[in-house]
């Protein structure tokens, strides 16, 4: 099993969900997250000053797949999140040596 984060724009999460859901991955957790890659955030004018916004939003997407899917799912990700413009995101990939089901206990690897 692998461990499948995505860090991307708040407004690809529908469209990221609905290709993982295409191909049969079914269990997602969806967070709202702040950060900054290569873009180093932005000025703004709020109330006519401007203000440094060094944190832009953006949204996680974690899911678990099995080590057979993992290659689908990075690119079914990749390709429904990308614009082409620097902040599209990234994806991390973390093996999962096993998990555990919190109601029955039963061990999953």
């Amino acid at each position: 099993m692998q461990l499948i984060k995505a860090i991307i724009r708040p407004n690809k999460v529908d469209e990221v969900r609905e290709a993982l859901e295409k191909m049969g991955v079914s269990g997602m957790t969806v967070t709202e997250v702040r950060g900054h890659g290569k873009q180093k955030g932005h000025t703004a004018v709020y109330r006519g000053k401007e203000y440094a916004v060094s944190l832009l939003p953006k949204m996680s997407i974690e899911t678990v797949v099995a080590d057979s899917v993992v290659d689908m799912a990075i690119k079914a990700i990749a390709t429904a999140a990308r614009t082409g413009e620097i902040g599209d995101g990234r994806v991390f990939v973390t093996p999962v040596a096993y998990s555990y089901k919190i109601r029955t206990g039963e061990r999953e690897s």
